[in-house]
């Protein structure tokens, strides 16, 4: 399949999947001169202080999809975007948006992009990154602990209170719309290697093989 001018490719999966890992792989790959990354995660919505600790995070109707379409038609026109940041600790939308160049191709991870038609509406191609849910949720416990100064406890309770039900409703149907379902539990490296190569010279083979 040949491409347009500026490619966008989608990775979604469940938390802790091995996407974003995905997604950067490709990037490091291709170089960030040739290849950008967007996160779903920069999307989610700027609620009022009082309402941040009573919305499930993992359910779409956190995340301003509207915006994050706008932005992926932009850069397939060839424009420039400004991208919210989200801050984790605080809950909330920074004030400074990041200025996001477009290059030929964009890469964009998120568990629930592809339950979303105008953002699937947007990808040349989709991978969907298949991961075993005890995996998920261990890498979510460290992630969590780690970067976000999260406790333990509070990690295991949102896991299977909200992230694991909202992943069965919503991430998990959604893979039926990916081009390709790969699993998070090998190698990146062989589909990495066909990805690069195939849009280096501008072309996406869709028969692609896990």
């Amino acid at each position: 399949m040949s491409i347009s001018p500026t490619v966008i490719i989608g990775v979604s999966g469940g938390s802790g999947s091995g996407k974003t890992t995905f997604a950067r792989m490709v990037q490091a790959n291709l170089s960030d001169d040739f290849c950008g990354w967007l996160a779903q995660d920069r999307y989610y919505r700027d609620l009022k202080p009082e309402l941040r600790g009573r919305i499930n995070y993992d359910h779409p109707s956190a995340l301003e999809f509207e915006l994050l379409a706008q932005h992926l038609s932009a850069l397939r026109r060839g424009e420039d975007v400004w991208v919210p940041q989200y801050d984790f600790a605080s809950h909330s939308r920074q004030t400074e948006w990041t200025h996001f160049p477009v290059r030929p191709v964009i890469i964009v991870d998120g568990i629930l992009l592809l339950t979303q038609p105008q953002i699937r509406d947007q990808f040349d191609f989709s991978f969907f990154i298949d991961t075993d849910e005890q995996i998920r949720f261990q890498r979510r416990l460290n992630r969590d602990t780690r970067e976000r100064g999260r406790t333990p406890e509070g990690v295991r309770d949102q896991f299977f209170s909200q992230v694991k039900p909202m992943h069965d409703e919503f991430v998990e149907p959604s893979r039926q719309h990916a081009d390709l379902v790969i699993s998070g539990e090998r190698s990146f490296g062989p589909v990495i290697d066909r990805i690069v190569l195939g849009l280096r010279g501008r072309s996406l083979d869709l028969t692609l093989t896990p």
